[in-house]
């Protein structure tokens, strides 16, 4: 018992991933396969589709700018432009909008999170993220969602 425990020392310990001399692991899928991609990634490009949809018939969609955000600050819907900032607990908004300013373009922004968490698979999720685009584009053109977009509320 005169072998006393030895300090840890501040070396890093060897990797032992390679326990069967088959290499380190790598990725689970490349980088061009859709797995890759995450889901902020396939959200940003499911709002990209809709706008692409609507800027062929809207060619003016062009100058304004959509943007995704995770979620609306707290205490103010952050795009309101109908002066309604506020928001509760019980109704979360899932976009909104800003008009032009100072030289910068109007802006449409869809809220990720919340649009992730009222729907289920990703057909269901591009149809709601469609609908909240076509709702902040009529408010912003001062248009009915239904003059935006015709098939818009069929499901």
């Amino acid at each position: 018992m005169d072998d006393p425990v030895q300090p840890h020392t501040a070396e890093p310990r060897p990797r032992r991933r390679d326990r069967h001399g088959r290499g380190m692991r790598g990725p689970v899928a490349p980088p061009q396969v859709p797995l890759s991609a995450s889901r902020a990634e396939v959200f940003t490009d499911l709002v990209q589709d809709s706008v692409e949809r609507l800027e062929r018939r809207w060619p003016q969609l062009s100058e304004i700018e959509f943007l995704v955000l995770e979620v609306p600050a707290l205490g103010r819907s952050g795009a309101g432009s109908n002066g309604d900032d506020d928001w509760s607990e019980d109704v979360v908004p899932l976009g909104g909008t800003i008009e032009a300013a100072d030289g910068r373009p109007a802006r449409v922004v869809i809220y990720r999170r919340p649009v992730e968490i009222r729907t289920k698979g990703r057909e269901d999720r591009a149809a709601l993220v469609h609908e909240v685009v076509v709702e902040q584009v009529a408010e912003l053109l001062g248009l009915s969602p239904e003059s935006v977009d015709p098939r818009y509320g069929e499901d």
